[in-house]
């Protein structure tokens, strides 16, 4: 039998909003909130944009992983780095421990939120648009999300509401 779900997983591009909703349904909770980003950070002692430009969208992929197979949580909000979706193995981790949330925002905002995507931190390929990579991850976070929450012309409150509603019955510790 495996352990019952209590964390809620948020994935979704730069700019969805998993690092502003994260503490907020947290606190809304009384979960703990963990940013993968930061802890990447944390980690390697540089910033996200420096392990890319430094290693490459392969090699921080690969970190990513490493850090989300090392997390070992219950009753946290987890905001993923956009790009957690490549890798299998990390993603089956969090899914085993918790609800994956996925934050679709219409790419006209996101590219808004995000602005330069070369000082960003953002694992993509060389040359490869903000456009080619939503349309490379949408699938992506389409196939490993248990929910869908549509996020656009919606406030904070009301993300989290979505969150919680649809997350009600399925998360252990959601009434």
């Amino acid at each position: 039998m495996s352990a019952q779900k209590t964390n809620l997983v948020l994935i979704g591009m730069a700019g969805a909003g998993k690092s502003t909703v994260g503490p907020l349904l947290a606190r809304i909770l009384s979960y703990g909130f963990v940013d993968v980003d930061e802890l990447i950070e944390a980690d390697q002692q540089q910033s996200l944009q420096e392990l890319v430009d430094q290693h490459g969208a392969a090699w921080f992929r690969l970190l990513e992983e490493r850090i989300l197979l090392g997390l070992d949580l219950q009753r946290h909000v987890i905001a993923t780095g956009g790009s957690a979706v490549y890798g299998a193995a990390g993603m089956k981790h969090l899914q085993q421990s918790g609800l994956v949330v996925y934050l679709d925002v219409p790419l006209a905002v996101l590219e808004a939120r995000v602005g330069d995507v070369a000082t960003r931190g953002l694992a993509r390929e060389e040359g490869q648009s903000f456009a080619q990579l939503f349309a490379d991850r949408q699938p992506l976070y389409l196939s490993h999300a248990d929910i869908r929450i549509e996020c656009g012309g919606k406030s904070l409150a009301e993300i989290c509401a979505a969150i919680i509603q649809a997350g009600a019955g399925l998360l252990g510790g959601i009434p």
